[in-house]
């Protein structure tokens, strides 16, 4: 019973069987499990939060490396850093640096594992302000694919550090993570306003001009989605992480336009809100996501996502607009390994159902949502969100210009490919 609960990950069509799994409780045990896994020539897995919808978390007939029971978090909150272990959640790091009123962008369910959202890229609530996640990283701990511990930071090793904000899972095991934090809460602005399906075209535009010219203490997400009882509804979520009154003056176009069904915008905790959304994606549901950059929110890409949204057919389907703004643009492109760095919107087309029956219409949806969106997106694609279905080769597409740099760190690192269960980059040839 033991294995059969620790091999679960969060998405429940990820049905795969470790021939062994390694629930390390400090770094230490990481690197024994490296050198196990080399000497008995097995494949590597590696579990953080295991939110990852692609099931890279785990693996058939290989060993999973699993760090969920690290859960070491230091807050030194007068030089305002955290240092966190691989196997911690948003909702515990937010519940320690909280207690001193700071926190760093983490995920928008938080559930999600700090790992694999921070190596990826990092979107969240805070991310106009303050950047993505990895944006906030001063430092990482790596167990390499010798099974040695190396610290990288600005100074120490920056090619790596570079390719680790960034590059997911491909250089190491991350078994800690120390993260610049600022002042947040514990009261912020924010919440959910849902208005009918019928009225989607409307909303989508006014949150088309709406996030044109957002301050960065403002973040909205905007989509279709379905309410607990299955209704479908178009619906915007935002977050203001600045001052009540000026998250109030913030937050009145939202609040003031057109007839709501529900409003739940106002005064929250920052931990309330980046829980919010939790019930939507409960453990187990099968998820089958598909998802890339728009070039722009254009009223054909609007009147496209309501025709296929209209044709969902699972309660609790989605179409996910996250808006980059702010701080998160205003880094260069070249300067880490995460390359999107332009104003505009990550597409998510998220099927989730509950039957295993419904597991080939379920999936036919996204898939065919996917393919009428396809007109209005661009050539980027955001690496935590790809598929384990993907055509061709999509890290050239996750990373883009920065593709080829990263091989050559990659190369350096994990010449072999050792870790190779990720959206993999894969080492130059060698002689």
């Amino acid at each position: 019973m033991e294995y059969e609960e620790a091999r679960k990950v969060h998405n429940g069509l990820i049905d795969k069987r470790p021939l062994l799994i390694a629930r390390c409780r400090g770094v230490a045990d990481v690197v024994d499990a490296v050198k196990l896994a080399r000497a008995l020539d097995l494949e590597v897995a590696i579990r953080g939060g295991g939110h990852n919808v692609a099931g890279r978390a785990t693996i058939d007939d290989g060993l999973m490396i699993d760090l969920m029971p690290m859960k070491g978090i230091h807050v030194d909150p007068q030089a305002r850093t955290a240092r966190a272990q691989g196997g911690v959640t948003w909702a515990e790091f937010n519940r320690e640096t909280q207690l001193h009123g700071l926190a760093v962008t983490g995920g928008v369910v938080s559930s999600t594992g700090i790992a694999g959202l921070t190596l990826g890229g990092g979107l969240g609530w805070l991310m106009g302000k303050y950047g993505l996640a990895l944006d906030n990283l001063r430092s990482v701990e790596l167990v390499t694919a010798e099974g040695e511990v190396l610290r990288t930071d600005e100074e120490e090793r920056p090619d790596l550090f570079w390719a680790v904000r960034g590059g997911g899972g491909n250089l190491g095991i991350a078994t800690s993570f120390e993260y610049e934090l600022h002042p947040v809460g514990p009261t912020i602005t924010g919440g959910m306003v849902a208005h009918p399906f019928e009225r989607a075209r409307d909303v989508l535009r006014f949150f088309r001009d709406t996030t044109a010219s957002l301050p960065d203490e403002l973040t909205v997400f905007g989509g279709l989605i379905h309410s607990p009882e299955g209704e479908k509804l178009s619906a915007m979520v935002a977050c203001h992480c600045g001052s009540p009154e000026d998250g109030e003056n913030a937050m009145r176009p939202l609040k003031e336009f057109g007839s709501p069904l529900m409003d739940t915008i106002g005064l929250i905790s920052y931990t309330d809100l980046n829980s919010m959304l939790d019930a939507g994606y409960p453990a187990g549901a099968l998820n089958y996501w598909k998802s890339s950059f728009l070039e722009e929110l254009s009223d054909g890409a609007i009147d496209a996502m309501i025709e296929c949204f209209g044709a969902c057919p699972t309660p609790m389907g989605q179409m996910l607009l996250e808006h980059f703004h702010g701080a998160a643009t205003r880094i260069a492109v070249s300067d880490t390994a995460f390359p999107h760095r332009a104003d505009g919107y990550n597409l998510l087309v998220l099927s989730q159902w509950m039957e295993p029956a419904e597991n080939d219409r379920c999936r036919a949806w996204a898939r065919q949502s996917y393919g009428q969106m396809e007109p209005f997106v661009g050539p980027g694609r955001y690496v935590n969100y790809l598929g384990d279905d993907e055509p061709g080769d999509p890290a050239v597409a996750a990373y883009g210009p920065n593709y080829s740099r990263l091989q050559e760190i990659k190369t350096k690192y994990d010449p072999t490919n050792f870790f190779h269960m990720n959206q993999n980059i894969r080492p130059l040839p060698q002689g």
